[in-house]
């Protein structure tokens, strides 16, 4: 799937359709599926492509308010939220400061564990610092063209 993405506010609007694309049955009134359900999403791209808005969308899709902010210093942030009176959640990673793979994976692998216990969606920002590609996963590359940005979602890797 490509999308063409004019400013900032389209590139959060395809965030929240990924939510009805990835999720079955998120776009309905019923309660989203459980944890063995939800993707990771590898999420490429250069500096200021979008990575963080279009999480910020994913967040809107998932029902969480909070502020959503680019966890590079942080490294990992957790957010929590109601959709259709089902608690949801969301892992957001961001992987641009280590440099070293091991460092990256273990971090990785620690942030699964903990989004899989809350039943949480997994964004992961500069995947490629990773040494392996995390089954199942999904993946979005935004690339900066023109006077916008160009999505492209992979469908995910064999588990």
């Amino acid at each position: 799937m490509k999308s063409w993405l004019a400013d900032a506010a389209a590139t959060e609007d395809l965030g929240r359709d990924l939510i009805n694309r990835l999720l079955p049955g998120a776009n309905a009134t019923e309660p989203l599926p459980g944890p063995a359900t939800l993707p990771v999403l590898l999420l490429r791209g250069a500096l200021g492509a979008g990575k963080t808005c279009l999480t910020r969308g994913l967040a809107r899709g998932l029902g969480i308010e909070e502020p959503i902010t680019s966890p590079t210093f942080a490294l990992a942030q957790h957010y929590s939220g109601w959709r259709h009176g089902t608690e949801t959640a969301l892992v957001h990673l961001d992987l641009y400061r280590l440099e070293q793979p091991a460092a990256a994976d273990e971090l990785f692998l620690q942030e699964q564990e903990q989004a899989e216990e809350r039943g949480a969606l997994l964004v992961v920002e500069w995947p490629e610092r990773l040494s392996f590609t995390p089954p199942g996963s999904w993946t979005v590359q935004l690339e900066i063209v023109a006077e916008g940005r160009l999505a492209r979602l992979s469908a995910a890797t064999a588990p």
